[in-house]
């Protein structure tokens, strides 16, 4: 249902750094992010990302990682980094939508761009131009900073036949792939990944898009749910 766009990594960053860091030559550096730690593929990525900002900078730039959880919730990493509490965080830009529905674009559309696509869009054809323009309302300046692939409709505790099996379904389903399910007749959640199999085990909800194949497995979202589309 959802190609992925920078699919569920992208990070930003806002232009505070302390002063007495770069006096002395050294910058500190958080990153605050949406992804449990050492979550495969988005946690992971996550912290190579920091490692490597470490690693290009021989030092000078010293990267401190908090996962979420570990400074604020999964998704307070927004309003963290635009009030200046931290210079940088690694999340999904659909997850702003509310902020202002531009964000989800610079994440994934239902039915959209594909990997390379996007990559092409934000790097050649002025993806990343509007994104700035974006950005500097909140104070931000946004890179990609990873792509998970095309993603799956996702899992479902009924078999879905037609649209009409879609309606009153309690669907974790955040961006523009939730509003989307909303005029089906569905209702979308935004739940973090640390509550999304629990909440489909007890049938708070009735079904969860996540990433793939691999990190699904992860999440062990074939316990929770019998269908897969």
């Amino acid at each position: 249902m959802k190609n992925a766009g920078l699919a569920a990594e992208g990070a930003a960053a806002s232009s505070t750094l302390a002063a007495s860091a770069i006096a002395q030559n050294r910058i500190d550096m958080t990153i605050v992010s949406s992804w449990p730690r050492d979550f495969p593929g988005l946690g992971t990525g996550a912290q190579r990302l920091a490692k490597k900002i470490h690693g290009t900078s021989d030092g000078r730039i010293n990267v401190k990682y908090f996962a979420s959880g570990e400074r604020v919730r999964a998704f307070d990493v927004f309003d963290e980094v635009a009030s200046g509490n931290a210079p940088a965080y690694h999340s999904a830009d659909y997850y702003w939508k509310g902020k202002h529905a531009a964000w989800a674009y610079f994440t994934t559309v239902p039915f959209g761009l594909t990997t390379s696509e996007i990559s092409a869009w934000i790097n050649h054809l002025g993806g990343q131009q509007l994104w700035d323009k974006l950005g500097v309302e909140f104070g931000l300046k946004c890179l990609p900073a990873g792509n998970t692939g095309a993603q799956m409709g996702g899992w479902f505790n009924k078999e879905i036949n037609s649209a009409d099996d879609l309606k009153d379904l309690k669907i974790r389903i955040p961006g523009l792939g939730g509003d989307v399910m909303s005029k089906l007749g569905s209702s979308p959640i935004s739940l973090p990944d640390g509550q999304i199999y629990e909440n489909l085990v007890s049938g708070s909800i009735d079904a969860t898009e996540w990433v793939g194949p691999w990190n699904d497995y992860a999440m062990k979202f074939y316990e929770a749910a019998k269908y897969y589309y």
